[in-house]
């Protein structure tokens, strides 16, 4: 940004016009004398004068509000990049999740539906409790609305017909078309979102039927034997129709949604585990609400991470769902004890939470 200044010159007051001094000065006067009742130190003044002017009041204030800067500026409002992938969205325990990652187009589980999952073009739906399925009615009807093409929305296979009533419910009350490319993909089960990428649902451990999703990168690789050709000769075999490739599939970024801790200990975690980036839940923090109330409703508890933390093989871990009883540093002092057990870079998603600082 450009900015401009003009300079002016300062404007004096005129002087006075010169005056010869008189010739016979002024009778000197005995200035008065000046007693201190009582003698007070300088410091003491200082203080006094403070607490009068208020101005201790206002460096509390000050501090305060330095604080509270602080604290917000660990709350992730626009994303936070990890492993190469720029990941947003608002994650708070019983009110709503959504997880966006724009690389892949993708949003996980839709919460109330915040305006920026309405571009994602995949939505990985988990279970159906509200706070992760209540906004899809909205999601798909906002597509519409701005003529944008049908979302492919991924669910349980145990919920697909629900789902489809409550769309077809909507429709009828809101006399609107919904359009939308509904695919129930059970654990184990693989689908192509593009030419390099593909999902797998891995099962999960809710209160009610869930499962989490493992989004993986495509490519191929050489195949040992061939290892030794050159570009000629492997062009010639491939002209052939010989098949000189291997697949590989990477597991790039994994997702949870709500689980008790039984998901770290299922072999059939494993790629979610090893994953570039793990996405998962992490409700309760303290000893206020200890881990057997976590596992009675379906959820973890930070010390069950601590705990297991030897199998977790991911490279960042982002930390969501936390209950809305806790405050931005409440969140980030568990973190950091789940940071001191781990390799892997530990994030908190903490956009929606306050500062204990707030006003």
């Amino acid at each position: 940004m450009r900015s401009s200044m003009t300079i002016t010159s300062p404007s004096f007051p005129s002087m006075p016009q010169f005056h010869q001094p008189n010739t016979h000065p002024p009778p000197y006067k005995q200035p008065p004398m000046i007693t201190l009742q009582n003698p007070t130190k300088p410091h003491e003044i200082s203080t006094k004068s403070l607490k009068k002017s208020g101005f201790l009041s206002a460096i509390g204030n000050a501090i305060e509000e330095q604080e509270y800067r602080k604290a917000r500026a660990e709350v992730i409002r626009k994303g936070t990049g990890l492993e190469g992938y720029n990941i947003e969205g608002v994650s708070i325990g019983g009110l709503e999740t959504c997880v966006i990652i724009p690389e892949f187009k993708c949003a996980f589980d839709i919460g109330r539906c915040p305006p920026r999952a309405v571009a994602m073009n995949f939505l990985f739906i988990t279970h159906a409790h509200l706070d992760h399925i209540g906004g899809l009615p909205m999601y798909v009807a906002t597509r519409g609305l701005y003529s944008m093409s049908p979302p492919t929305v991924f669910v349980p296979p145990s919920i697909k017909e629900d789902v489809e009533n409550l769309i077809e419910l909507h429709r009828k009350m809101g006399d609107v078309e919904l359009n939308l490319d509904l695919v129930a993909l059970d654990v184990g089960e693989t689908y192509e979102l593009r030419n390099d990428l593909v999902v797998r649902p891995f099962k999960t451990h809710h209160v009610i039927p869930s499962q989490g999703y493992v989004i993986y990168s495509v490519r191929k690789k050489l195949k040992k034997q061939y290892i030794h050709l050159k570009g000629r000769e492997i062009e010639k075999k491939k002209k052939s129709g010989v098949e000189i490739t291997d697949i590989v599939l990477s597991p790039e970024v994994a997702f949870t949604g709500d689980t008790s801790s039984d998901f770290l200990l299922d072999p059939r975690s494993s790629d979610a585990l090893r994953a570039k980036v793990l996405i998962t839940e992490a409700t309760f923090l303290d000893d206020k609400c200890d881990i057997e109330h976590a596992r009675e409703h379906g959820h973890m508890h930070i010390d069950e991470i601590i705990e297991h933390s030897k199998w977790i093989r991911n490279k960042a871990i982002l930390l969501t769902h936390f209950s809305s009883r806790y405050h931005i540093e409440e969140i980030r002092q568990a973190v950091t004890k789940l940071q001191a057990k781990v390799p892997a870079k530990v994030v908190p998603l903490t956009e929606g939470f306050r500062s204990l600082y707030s006003p």
